[in-house]
């Protein structure tokens, strides 16, 4: 999986196509992501402590990972990844103008 926690992405389709945000969690094994205020959804949720509140909460629900581009901040746009060797190490590249990731 090309998307890692805390990177940029854009939603390429769904309900939220064109919203971009963090990736606060990521599932490899899934191959699902959650993105900051992305696939929102509202949950009814019950006072389990004392002193704890209930209600109406909102929370950000998992989306598969093939429906999120990484975001280039150089592009402007989603795009798609590459990887190249600088200094013995794997970086990963946006594919369309080279820039490290």
């Amino acid at each position: 999986m090309k998307i890692k926690t805390n990177d940029k992405v854009i939603v390429i389709s769904g309900k939220d196509k064109g919203k971009t945000g963090k990736v606060m969690s990521a599932d490899p094994k899934g191959m699902k992501v959650i993105v900051e205020g992305v696939n929102v959804a509202t949950k009814h949720q019950k006072p389990r402590k004392q002193g704890q509140d209930g209600g109406i909460i909102k929370v950000e629900t998992p989306i598969y990972v093939s429906k999120v581009q990484l975001f280039c901040d150089k592009c402007g746009k989603g795009v798609r990844v590459g990887y190249k060797f600088v200094d013995g190490k794997k970086v990963r590249v946006c594919k369309k103008c080279g820039a490290e990731i």
